[in-house]
C-alpha cells in the first residue's frame, strides 16, 4: 500500500504564504512525476504544478512566478512553496505522484491521490 500525506495547508491574509508538504510512504519502487492540483468549490479539479524525476517543472499559468514546486527525493517528498497568495486562490490543494511499487508478479506503475489539504486565503 502507498499513502501519500499533505500537510501545511491553512488559513492566510492575501499577500502572504505557505509551504505545502506531500510525503510518499509504502512499498515504493520508484517514483517519476509528483505535483499539486487543486480544487476550488463548484470547480473542476485543475493543475498547479508538477515536477518530474529529472527536475523538469510545468506551472499553471495562474501561478506562474508565486509557487516554487520542489522534491527531496530522499524523503519521496515534494513541496509547494506558495507566495502572494490571492484570494483566487483558496481551494483544496491534493498531492498526486506516480509510483512504481513491488507486486507479486513484478511492478506496476499507477498514479496515487493524497486526502488534500485545504488554503484558505482571506482578502
Amino acid at each position: 500500500q502507498v499513502q501519500l500525506v499533505e500537510s501545511g495547508g491553512g488559513l492566510v491574509q492575501a499577500g502572504g504564504s505557505l509551504r505545502l508538504s506531500c510525503g510518499a510512504s509504502g512499498s515504493i519502487v520508484s517514483i517519476s512525476a509528483m505535483g499539486w492540483y487543486r480544487q476550488a468549490p463548484g470547480k473542476q479539479r485543475e493543475l498547479v504544478a508538477v515536477m518530474t524525476s529529472g527536475d523538469s517543472t510545468n506551472y499553471a499559468d495562474s501561478v506562474k512566478g508565486r509557487f516554487t514546486i520542489s522534491r527531496d527525493n530522499a524523503k519521496n517528498t515534494v513541496y509547494l512553496h506558495m507566495n502572494s497568495l490571492k484570494p483566487e486562490d483558496t481551494a483544496v490543494y491534493y498531492c498526486n505522484a506516480d509510483i512504481t511499487t513491488v507486486q507479486i508478479m513484478g511492478t506496476l506503475k499507477r498514479a496515487y491521490w493524497g486526502k488534500g489539504t485545504l488554503v484558505t486565503v482571506s482578502s
